[in-house]
């Protein structure tokens, strides 16, 4: 008699498919991943700069985008917590900051805790955001609060079927407001954290993940931001494969995934290309496609879509760009202890001085052997025109882009009277590699998902019809709902929750979390939510439901 193989195929290695493997693995499953690039990671990987190591020196190592490790993570510490790291975990190289700063060019500088306030340095710091001329109305305010409390007391219900459909910059009034209250709720807000269009970003995204950073800055002994104490191939992702491999995964490279055969509800083979040329199908029980959105698409057939309707809307999601620029410096240039936002900056750039964050790194190994900083950004919004060059980065060339950047870096930094950043300390800049140069346009070969208005019911959930078939990428419903390491994540765990179903196995689940809200919101929930079965609208927001016609007359608990 043959014996059962529990396999499984995973399309994809970056965090959405290495967490599928390490979940599956440790339950006793086989697991062969697929991974079209050379290195693990996806988008949160490292990018050694080829041929900048000289003398026996490694590639300076660059970053893909924005790392950013935020307290109310929950799915991916814990599998941190569970990946070797000599004696320790990889969890143990995350690294809290302390401070944000919000660089204005000619302008005063502000530094906002990123924890609950410990010291008189953290109350004199928020005190100064009342004095600046970057602040707004005590009417906004109060518009502010009152926005928030809508959102704190609406049920999920509410969130996912109305506030999902409406655009945060609607939900906040923007056209209404001053063009502070439109840089600091929309560009600032939304654009600089999250690489989103305020304009068309959906409310229930923005709310939710909004909830989460601004409550987490109220509890005492939780750091909001943290960050990796070296670069993310040495201190994570590299000591995760090879603990994946440890446990009997079979990790390919170069190893893309060109067709994906679907028959009678069923995925039967998917068509490899390897690193030479060669193609091969390939055959399991199950399937986890981690791909992301854009890499799905071409590969989702009409007898997909058949036996799984929710897979036609995927062309449907929106993508934006959110890309690494590093500058490779001789000197050490400390501005705060963690990110730094350029917000006079058209183009939404981001900063954070890395080597405090890295003591135990050598820079002197990298390169030519004279690193001693590196200043690690992101940039955006390709879309603006820039200050100085006048274009947008999505028309200027590479040499232009990283100049107009410099040049930002410059004006935000260096306008205090001490001089921080000097044109001679650069020593190599570099833009992620998956951003091409095409003509006289740039092609991002791996765009960032937003989540926009009204796309919550277009996006499929981990478990699909397809009776072998499980998605474990960010694209995916989820709790978290953010295009995030998170987000990924949570939708592995609940891939392979459905595999563990589909196999009959007892094998224990894996643990999903849902976000953390205050409780002592919850009666207003439950309130809100039979307002909400009725048809009623929120009763501080209208946002067009059905009103009773005595509806002013009435108090709350009237309605029901």
């Amino acid at each position: 008699m043959r014996k059962t193989r529990k396999g499984v195929a995973i399309l994809g290695g970056g965090i959405g498919g290495m967490s599928a493997a390490h979940e599956l693995a440790q339950r006793g499953f086989e697991v062969t991943v697929f991974e079209a690039g050379s290195v693990p990671g996806g988008k949160a990987r490292s990018i050694f700069i080829p041929g900048t190591g000289t003398e026996g020196r490694r590639d300076l190592p660059g970053e893909h985008g924005f790392r950013f490790f935020p307290s109310f993570y929950k799915h991916l510490p814990d599998t941190m917590k569970r990946i070797p790291y000599g004696r320790r975990t990889v969890y143990d190289n995350l690294v809290p900051t302390t401070r944000t700063m919000i660089a204005r060019e000619n302008g005063v500088d502000l530094e906002v805790p990123t924890r609950f306030p410990t010291t008189i340095d953290d109350i004199r710091d928020l005190l100064r955001l009342r004095s600046t001329d970057f602040t707004l109305s005590m009417d906004e305010y109060r518009f502010i609060a009152q926005r928030l409390w809508v959102v704190l007391t609406s049920c999920k219900e509410r969130r996912r079927e109305e506030y999902d459909n409406i655009p945060w910059w609607q939900f906040v009034e923007a056209d209404q407001r001053s063009p502070e209250f439109q840089y600091v709720m929309g560009e600032i807000g939304v654009r600089f954290l999250l690489a989103m269009n305020a304009r068309k970003a959906s409310t229930k995204t923005i709310g939710d993940i909004g909830i989460q950073l601004y409550f987490d800055h109220l509890k005492p002994g939780v750091h909001v931001d943290r960050l990796l104490n070296g670069p993310t191939h040495d201190v994570w992702l590299g000591p995760w494969l090879a603990h994946l491999r440890q446990m009997g995964v079979d990790y390919r490279f170069n190893s893309k995934v060109e067709h994906i055969r679907c028959q009678n509800d069923r995925i039967v083979e998917v068509t490899i290309c390897d690193g030479s040329g060669e193609r091969y199908t390939f055959a399991e029980e199950y399937f986890v496609s981690a791909l992301p959105v854009e890499r799905m698409i071409p590969l989702v057939t009409d007898e997909m879509k058949e036996s799984e309707p929710r897979l036609s809307h995927l062309d449907q999601l929106q993508t934006d760009w959110m890309l690494g620029l590093q500058f490779f410096l001789d000197v050490d240039i400390t501005l705060t202890n963690g990110h730094v936002l350029i917000t006079d900056c058209p183009w939404a750039v981001t900063a954070v001085s890395q080597k405090q964050f890295w003591p135990e790194v050598d820079l002197s190994r990298f390169g030519n052997g004279k690193v001693d900083g590196i200043l690690s950004v992101d940039v955006s919004n390709w879309e603006s025109p820039g200050k100085r060059c006048s274009k947008t980065a999505r028309d200027c060339t590479k040499e232009e882009l990283i100049a107009e950047v410099w040049e930002e870096l410059k004006a935000h930094l260096n306008d205090t009277g001490e001089v921080h950043l000097e044109d001679h300390n650069v020593i190599h800049a570099e833009l992620a590699d998956s951003c091409r140069r095409c003509g006289d346009k740039w092609i991002n070969q791996e765009p960032l998902l937003v989540n926009t208005a009204g796309t919550w019911k277009l996006r499929p959930p981990a478990v699909t019809n397809i009776h072998n078939l499980f998605l474990a990428s960010d694209y995916v419903q989820s709790n978290t709902d953010i295009a995030s390491m998170e987000a990924a994540n949570e939708a592995a765990r609940v891939a392979v929750n459905g595999i563990l179903d589909a196999s009959g196995s007892n094998a224990s689940k894996c643990k999903v979390w849902e976000l953390e809200e205050p409780i002592v919101f919850e009666p207003f929930k439950m309130m809100d939510r039979e307002l909400f079965k009725r048809g009623y609208p929120h009763p501080f927001y209208n946002s067009g439901l059905k009103r009773p016609e005595n509806f002013k007359n009435r108090r709350p608990l009237d309605w029901f």
